[in-house]
């Protein structure tokens, strides 16, 4: 077996100053953490991800064991945030409940950052503003909390990400490598 490397940017903004308030998207609604709802944030997760790059670099986003594995571990983790952790939930013309369709998570690193996990927007809900909304509102939760710069980390090939989160103010401030294991001879080989 081989090693691929993929790389990575981590992105950095300053929080000191913005006003990271959303306006809401027809049909759509932000949903806060509620303990009640680590298994709907670890099954759009999944759906977010299995067929999706980062899936095959961080193998856990494939499946909704590992998602659910993730998630646990993402809030037993001692700076988990819940003000900046949400799902997008979508409703009818009536407003009732169809489906959750996007999902993040915040967690304060030990240097006081904000640290950005798996921001993610099902296939079918995509290109209608709610990365932008789920990333102001866990910023806004990142700078409610006293924190002044947040970061995330993106696959460099994602370029709609990419896009997004430089549009949003954030900056190219590391780039890293993520080794993965090849697959054996005759298999599906990334590029």
């Amino acid at each position: 077996m081989g090693l691929t490397y993929f790389k990575r940017f981590r992105m950095e903004i300053p929080l000191a100053g913005r006003d990271f308030g959303h306006a809401g998207l027809r049909n759509y609604g932000l949903v806060p953490w509620q303990d009640g709802l680590l298994e709907a944030h670890a099954d759009v997760k999944q759906h977010c991800f299995h067929a999706e790059l980062d899936s095959l670099i961080f193998p856990c986003l494939g499946d909704f064991p590992g998602c659910l594995r993730l998630m646990n571990e993402i809030v037993h983790k001692p700076g988990f945030l819940p003000a900046a952790t949400w799902l997008v939930a979508h409703r009818n013309d009536q407003g009732r409940f169809i489906e959750y369709c996007g999902t993040v998570q915040g967690v304060c690193d030990r240097t006081g950052f904000g640290a950005i996990q798996n921001l993610g927007v099902t296939p079918e809900h995509r290109d209608r503003g709610l990365g932008t909304l789920l990333l102001h509102a866990a910023l806004e939760g990142f700078r409610r909390a006293g924190m002044r710069r947040a970061y995330l980390e993106v696959t460099a090939q994602n370029d709609g990400a990419v896009r997004l989160y430089q549009r949003l103010g954030f900056v190219r401030a590391k780039t890293l490598y993520k080794v993965v294991q090849a697959e054996p001879a005759g298999a599906f080989q990334l590029r």
